[in-house]
């Protein structure tokens, strides 16, 4: 899994959590980074991602995967942007799931597990 979140916060919950429900974690500060990673590393499953973030953003992103590296993996953003055509804007692009931050970190995980188990 990468995680990908310039809020340290955030990042520290996100990889404290899927830890816990058993993911290798990979980390990224912002798309750039996590466009390297996503390279280096073709056996990543699942990409979490913010939208608004330095030198790159999740909807930069998620256009990355699916066009330029044409992945199929399972993509959820997690962020505190709540304007609907930002929203629909990404999973236009190619994003698997949304949830408004702040958010529970139990219901996080568990539509994540859904995704990779119906993917």
């Amino acid at each position: 899994m990468l995680i990908c979140d310039d809020d340290s916060i955030s990042m520290r919950a996100l990889e404290f959590q899927f830890k816990r429900d058993g993911f290798e974690i990979f980390k990224a500060n912002n798309g750039r980074e996590a466009q390297k990673i996503l390279v280096e590393n073709s056996d990543i499953d699942v990409l979490v991602s913010d939208i608004y973030m330095p030198l790159m953003s999740g909807l930069e992103l998620i256009t990355y995967v699916r066009k330029t590296l044409n992945r199929d993996i399972p993509i959820f953003i997690v962020s505190a942007v709540n304007l609907e055509d930002i929203i629909l804007h990404a999973f236009e692009l190619g994003a698997d799931g949304y949830l408004n931050k702040p958010f529970n970190l139990g219901e996080l995980s568990r539509r994540i597990k859904h995704l990779l188990k119906n993917d």
